[in-house]
């Protein structure tokens, strides 16, 4: 019989069956919003929390969570796209949403918005402002770092 250690799936897996609770819509915005980031960040480690109010999916050059710079945020009603330290970012028209101290966010419409010049230019930044660099060659990987057993709703309230 084998020990239930070995029945965990990879984080891959993991992460693909977070991403199916959530609505149709929803789940097919955040499979493609993940694919661009991890072309856009080939090296970047995927750090994953499945919270409570979100699953999480972070990029960083390592699996320190403080290094992390970015990350898709996925509610029951969309995407967005979290800058960690956005509060510093140059946004002279208002861009980036958010009244944190910190974090910044943008409201994912469809996962084309990620090839946007505009977010183009605050990814860029984000990357830039990492106090680790990103490695310039290799192959990024995934993490779970957490999954709450108490969780909001995955599915839109207007599904009932």
């Amino acid at each position: 019989m084998p020990s239930p250690r070995s029945r965990v799936s990879s984080p891959g897996k993991q992460v693909v069956a977070f991403i199916a609770k959530f609505d149709a819509a929803v789940a097919k915005l955040a499979r493609a919003s993940r694919s661009k980031m991890r072309k856009r960040l080939p090296t970047a480690v995927e750090l994953v929390y499945d919270n409570y109010n979100a699953l999480a999916i972070g990029y960083g050059p390592t699996e320190k969570t403080s290094h992390a710079v970015l990350s898709l945020a996925v509610y029951a009603k969309g995407v967005h796209l979290y800058f960690l330290y956005g509060a510093s970012l140059a946004d002279p028209d208002g861009v980036l949403e958010g009244e944190g101290s910190r974090g910044r966010f943008i409201r994912l419409s469809s996962a084309a918005m990620l090839d946007d010049p505009i977010v183009s230019k605050f990814v860029d930044a984000a990357i830039a402002r990492a106090a680790v660099p990103f490695a310039p060659s290799g192959r990024g990987y995934t993490v779970v770092k957490s999954v709450s057993k108490k969780q909001r709703p995955r599915q839109s309230s207007s599904r009932a």
